[in-house]
């Protein structure tokens, strides 16, 4: 191999050292190393159980080389050749021989599931950790809100503020747009099911009950999670690859109090408030349908309604957004604080929010409708 070229080796007949491996060529990580592999193999075509490295002929190298000589050796050794490195240079030998010095750590390469079981088990600890985690996020929060209360908080005014506005003027058209064809949707399906019984009129049940109940405020929850939730994650996740938390830190802030409270504080309240909006919005698309294509006039419409959907119905929904809010932003700010280092770590931090978040909302709200069951609400 000539010199300057891509990294190269030749194996030399056996001498009184044994065989001997001659590098040659540019050992860098940009110019693309040999497979270990390849070199073992030739030294076993050699018959050669003892050999030297020599690298007289690189004509440069940089970490690449000493990383290569350790994986040959390591390799050498399984295969029962032993390779020496007499004919080395001495940097790369210091830094071969403080390889060497350092034990590896035994849970530095984990071995990861291999079969559906384990797998599994992975997934139903991962489930268990997150659970676990977010425990101990709720219960900050507590804390937290207790210094807010005896004004031991860093949480400012202005960043209240300008949360509250982020999480309900900006998600008016998103949630406008969601809850009319939500409405639409049901009292359409609700038409072509009661035509068949001559009960039109019991479209309007199904839009209030629906509505008020369920449909407002789980949608407004996942809206909120898709759109608000990732946003937290998003920012705050940045904030933790720019090191900006541990900057906190280092002042003496306090992260949670203030960057995970006002989100937490400002959601818990604009979501109530954006359920009613959509509880609105949804039973006015309802009412768009038995009005124009069944022929059920407003007055009736809302007269049935009313007869069966009672303020009961109105603030379950209402204690719905709330708690949905409340999962939402923890959901958003756990994950971003959470995050990773990397390009990738803040949409892989985002996404997470978004699944915990839907998926806590579809627990809760099967939590709070069994106790409203029971209860009899």
């Amino acid at each position: 191999m000539p010199r300057g070229g891509q990294a190269g080796f030749s194996v030399d007949a056996a001498g009184a050292r044994g065989h001997r491996v001659v590098l040659s060529g540019v050992w860098t990580l940009e110019a693309g190393l040999p497979p270990v592999s390849r070199v073992v193999d030739a030294l076993r075509a050699e018959g050669a159980a003892r050999a030297c490295v020599d690298s007289a002929a690189v004509d440069r190298y940089d970490s690449a080389l000493p990383a290569f000589l350790f994986e040959l050796a390591a390799a050498g050794k399984r295969g029962g050749i032993e390779i020496t490195e007499d004919g080395l240079p001495g940097d790369v030998t210091r830094m071969l021989s403080i390889a060497r010095s350092v034990p590896a750590r035994g849970d530095a390469k984990r071995p990861g599931p291999s079969g559906v079981v384990e797998h599994f088990g992975y997934a139903i600890v991962g489930f268990l950790r997150s659970a676990a985690d977010l425990l101990r996020f709720f219960g900050r929060g507590i804390t937290a809100t207790g210094e807010l209360v005896t004004g031991r908080s860093a949480m400012r005014l202005r960043d209240f503020t300008d949360v509250f506005v982020g999480v309900t003027v900006a998600a008016l058209p998103i949630v406008s747009l969601i809850s009319l064809l939500v409405g639409l949707i049901i009292a359409f399906l609700g038409a072509v099911v009661l035509r068949q019984f001559a009960a039109e009129f019991a479209v309007a049940y199904l839009v209030g009950y629906g509505m008020l109940r369920e449909m407002g405020a789980v949608m407004t929850g996942v809206i909120m999670a898709g759109r608000t939730g990732a946003g937290f994650a998003a920012e705050i996740g940045s904030m933790r690859v720019n090191e900006e938390i541990d900057a906190l830190e280092t002042f003496g802030i306090r992260p949670y109090g203030f960057l995970v409270l006002p989100r937490v504080i400002a959601l818990s309240i604009a979501m109530p408030l954006l359920t009613v909006y959509a509880n609105a919005v949804g039973i006015f698309g309802g009412y768009l349908v038995s009005e124009f294509m069944i022929g059920i006039p407003a007055p009736i419409f809302f007269e049935e309604m009313v007869r069966v959907v009672g303020p009961n119905d109105f603030w379950l929904g209402v204690f719905k957004g709330y708690v949905f809010g409340i999962v939402v932003a923890l959901s958003g700010c756990l994950r971003g604080l959470q995050c990773g280092s990397g390009a990738g770590a803040v949409g892989v931090a985002a996404t997470r929010a978004v699944v915990l978040g839907i998926t806590l909302i579809i627990v809760c709200n099967a939590i709070i409708d069994w106790a409203a069951a029971t209860l009899g609400i």
